[in-house]
């Protein structure tokens, strides 16, 4: 049996103002087309497959898009929600939808509820199989109670959802050969981060140690943007396109997962095509303008960084005429006194998290950053918006 494991689809997302559904059909044209070029017999998809809460109906539609497509070319769909999901909504007729090969695990009733797969040739006896799990993103402070986790953190709400899990495989593991695959959206120890994810450090959630899914065949993490192996147990696939241009050096792509009846049997990559290249530039604008060695960037998403010791006039205008999808534009003067402000739209694309961008907006408007408790106000209130949303 072949597996694919992808994450972070956040459909729906926007590249420094610029809309990325059309780059993301292309995505799924490519992710269908790979499931009948490479025999892949299950697609698990890892958490954030939407940007947000309340997507567009036309984002909706690609998903639905998606899976139509995915299934009729023959594959299984396993799928987990995300920080950036809203749970509720992303497993709705997820009864309905199994009929279909469709399985949604985004609620805690499913956590020890795997889908099972034979892993013995059609017509031969019943033997190994392979039981595969998800676990959501957990909002401690929403579900450490229903769990029985104590304190309400992110590694004692993800303990006490794999041990429920190893005590399922434990009493299937009684009947025969069992093999584990667990999709868990969460941040684990080791991996390296980029700007376009969401910090879930906000809420008390933090890393995890990768020692929770020691005893699992393999596990597929959503979160992180950037393909990366911390085991060979445990990767990340990382989103199939770039959302921030700290991403302008990855990869893109997923992992192929292959499982026989003695387990997995191999791990090997498989590469996306992107639409657009990134570029981050850097230096002064007559330099830019002219030199030949920039002429690969004409037609890419630019980041660009002028380090004229005065800002040049009519800088971002005169840099389009080479560079037209210039979409951030930085200045960093050498040998002046100071590094010059950001404009508040480049402020605004490079925030990390919700927090910045509120503390961004208090220092255009008044020139001065929030002090520590202007932030752990801000913290509050965006905490009670997201548990509000969580919630819904």
């Amino acid at each position: 049996m072949r597996l694919l494991h992808t994450s972070d689809w956040h459909l729906g997302r926007s590249f420094h103002g610029v809309g990325m559904l059309d780059a993301q059909r292309s995505f799924v044209d490519q992710l269908v087309g790979a499931v009948s070029s490479h025999g892949i017999d299950v697609v698990l998809i890892a958490g954030d497959v939407y940007d947000r809460a309340l997507p567009g109906v036309d984002v909706v539609g690609l998903l639905d898009d998606a899976l139509v497509r995915l299934t009729g070319a023959g594959a299984t769909v396993v799928l987990t929600s995300g920080n950036h999901d809203s749970a509720i909504r992303l497993g709705f007729a997820s009864r309905l939808l199994e009929r279909g090969g469709v399985h949604l695990r985004t609620r805690l009733a499913d956590l020890d509820q795997p889908l099972v797969l034979p892993l013995e040739p059609a017509g031969a006896a019943p033997g190994a199989v392979l039981a595969i799990y998800g676990i959501p993103w957990l909002e401690p402070r929403l579900v450490a109670e229903q769990l029985g986790a104590e304190p309400a953190s992110h590694f004692a709400v993800t303990r006490a959802a794999t041990d429920r899990i190893r005590a399922d495989l434990a009493r299937r593991s009684a009947e025969g050969t069992v093999h584990s695959v667990v999709l868990a959206h969460t941040f684990a120890s080791g991996g390296i981060s980029s700007d376009s994810e969401r910090d879930l450090s906000i809420g008390g959630v933090g890393a995890v140690p990768l020692d929770l899914f020691d005893d699992f065949s393999y596990t597929a993490l959503g979160h992180l943007h950037g393909r990366q192996t911390l085991s060979p147990t445990v990767r990340y696939s990382g989103s199939p396109l770039a959302y921030s241009f700290s991403e302008a050096k990855h990869v893109k792509g997923s992992w192929l997962v292959d499982v026989g009846p003695e387990g997995v049997t191999g791990v090997s990559e498989l590469s996306w095509e992107a639409p657009r290249k990134l570029a981050v530039l850097r230096g002064g604008i007559s330099e830019l303008l002219e030199s030949g060695d920039h002429a690969w960037a004409e037609d890419a998403y630019c980041q660009i960084t002028l380090t004229d010791a005065q800002r040049p006039q009519q800088a971002m205008e005169r840099l389009r005429a080479r560079f037209p999808d210039t979409l951030v534009l930085g200045f960093d003067p050498q040998g002046g006194s100071a590094k010059a402000s950001p404009s508040y739209s480049t402020r605004l694309a490079e925030a990390r998290d919700d927090l910045a961008v509120c503390c961004g907006f208090l220092d255009h408007v008044r020139g001065r950053d929030a002090d520590d408790a202007e932030r752990l106000a801000l913290t509050a209130a965006l905490d009670n918006v997201r548990l509000r949303e969580a919630s819904l």
